[in-house]
């Protein structure tokens, strides 16, 4: 429903976005025993490198190829083939995953070539997979990065049916999980945990929830430590079916479909009651049994915590900055809560955005932002936003990534029932604490609770909090 448009400025003023090869890493650190490596200069990786460390608090493998002026003048293949190498002797990843930035794009490098003529010189890494995808940082966002990665994965490394690698025959009880970049490890868990609930096993690709979910590994090494493995890559063709969370993984499931025969559903959102409801029916239909007790129980707790959280949202006015399956996930649970989208940014052009209650979303800064959210009740985006949201004297909740100034942010969790309801609480909770300094006889609270709390308001003598219950 809203109507996307771009912004016209010269220039980014404090840029909302993240780049596409950031996007793309964050991808393959949901791989076990994965080194991501960025094909440009060693400025381009550390500046991600601050990013990722900084949101989960945990040490990042991340490597470059160390482009300069002369390498980047006369080709690249000598620094990737030197990476290649350093990386196999001293870490011994399984999967070695390239993506490249803005530098080596511009120059025009051509990895694919660079990594054949690789494979046919250095006999070494033949038990090393090596995965690259093509992600210039002056195109498209965070979002297209892991989009374009999770694709690139998949055409790499699933064995195309009919192959010797691939599976004899399909699993009854196996299930490919594709989540989008905008889900959490915490999401990752509690989305593998319901899937259990109905007698499944899956495969996610790419699983954070395995690797920077924040835990103290029992030994070192110099690559991730946790995630996919390599093995279960190559036995995704025997699920029976695919479970795509967000519009970017539309891609990543068409490729999957094509090399191994699995049909995929994909699911825009799974933050908010319809959307939870059409998932755990999907589990249901598909493993022959009913939904768990616990999912109904659930499902009507989250119903109450609507009831309670409406007072504090319906009719407020959003000023929200966010990727657009993020923004689709958390705006369109505050449209069913009432309030109204009024200023709406995003990063990138997305057919997710043509669903969002909202009558226009402005690919645009932080700077837009900000000036849509003057007349507004509240602002959502990531850490970034929190200079103007304290200039404008307005609530600040912070969504997506980074979110570098709170701790726990590998552990949110946003989607299922659960999920849901957590998130009308913490926005709820906010919106009550930025009330108007009153006595609680003053709050909004529903007919019922008013006539307990005030009994004289029950009289013929009208009310004048000015509160609409």
């Amino acid at each position: 429903m809203a109507k996307t448009v771009e912004s016209k400025k010269a220039c980014a003023v404090n840029p909302l976005k993240m780049s596409q090869p950031l996007g793309a890493s964050y991808a393959f650190m949901g791989l076990d025993s994965c080194m991501p490596v960025m094909h440009g200069s060693q400025g381009c990786t550390s500046f991600g490198l601050v990013l990722l460390v900084r949101h989960f608090k945990e040490a990042i493998p991340l490597q470059t190829t160390a482009m300069n002026e002369v390498t980047t003048i006369l080709g690249g293949y000598e620094n990737i083939e030197t990476a290649l190498l350093n990386i196999h002797k001293r870490a011994a990843p399984r999967i070695i995953a390239l993506c490249s930035t803005g530098l080596t794009e511009t120059k025009g490098d051509d990895v694919d070539g660079y990594l054949t003529t690789v494979r046919s010189r250095k006999p070494e890494l033949d038990g090393t997979a090596l995965v690259y995808v093509s992600t210039p940082d002056y195109v498209g966002a965070f979002e297209d990065g892991w989009k374009h990665a999770v694709t690139a994965i998949v055409r790499h490394l699933v064995p195309e049916t009919g192959s010797p690698d691939a599976p004899a025959a399909a699993l009854a009880t196996q299930v490919n999980l594709l989540p989008g970049s905008h889900l959490t490890p915490g999401d990752l868990e509690e989305l593998k945990e319901i899937i259990e609930a109905f007698g499944l096993t899956a495969i996610t690709l790419p699983d954070v929830s395995g690797s920077l979910d924040g835990h103290i590994p029992p030994d070192w090494r110099g690559t991730t430590l946790g995630g996919t493995s390599h093995d279960d890559i190559l036995r995704m063709g025997a699920s029976v079916l695919t479970l795509a969370v967000g519009e970017q993984m539309r891609e990543a499931a068409e490729a999957l479909e094509q090399r191994t025969g699995v049909p995929y559903r994909l699911f825009d959102r799974l933050t908010g009651l319809a959307c939870n409801d059409a998932f755990l029916m999907a589990l249901s239909e598909l493993s022959g049994r009913p939904v768990p007790a616990r999912y109904r129980r659930q499902r009507s707790q989250l119903l109450d915590a609507m009831l309670d959280g409406h007072f504090y949202l319906g009719g407020k006015r959003v000023a929200i900055g966010a990727e657009p399956d993020l923004l689709l996930a958390g705006g369109s649970l505050l449209n069913e809560m009432g309030a109204e989208l009024h200023t709406v940014v995003t990063t990138t052009h997305s057919p997710a955005l043509d669903t969002l209650p909202a009558e226009l979303a402005l690919v645009g800064d932080l700077e837009d932002l900000e000036q849509g959210a003057r007349g507004c009740d509240l602002l959502m985006t990531h850490s970034h936003g929190r200079q103007a949201a304290e200039r404008l004297g307005k609530p600040f909740f912070r969504l997506g990534f980074p979110v570098f100034d709170r701790i726990g942010n590998a552990h949110r969790v946003m989607v299922g029932y659960r999920g849901t309801r957590q998130f009308i609480f913490e926005v709820a909770n906010l919106m009550m604490a930025h009330l108007p300094h009153a006595a609680p006889d003053t709050w909004p609270l529903p007919d019922a609770a008013r006539r307990v709390a005030r009994p004289q308001a029950c009289s013929t003598t009208p009310t004048t909090d000015g509160v609409t219950p």
